[in-house]
């Protein structure tokens, strides 16, 4: 199914999320992992209550496709 485009900021935040988890789940690091997993829950809370959702995409499909939007070289560029 395909949903209308994101917006911009909706793609570097759930592409910054992406990149914390990803660093989150590296090798542990025994500094900083607090701080990885305060910036994730910030980042989710972001991601949740983004004003884009309240509109089209509340479907859980369209999450889906936030991330694989988020993953392309496009969507992980800052």
């Amino acid at each position: 199914m395909e949903h209308g485009p994101f917006p911009h900021d909706l793609i570097q935040l759930q592409a910054a999320w992406d990149r914390t988890y990803a660093a989150l789940a590296a090798p542990p690091a025994a500094a900083g992992t607090a701080e990885l997993r305060r910036r994730l829950v910030v980042l989710s809370s972001r991601l949740w209550w983004h004003p884009f959702w309240p509109g089209p995409g509340r479907a859980p499909a369209a999450r889906v496709q936030l991330r694989i939007q988020a993953r392309t070289p496009r969507g992980d560029a800052q």
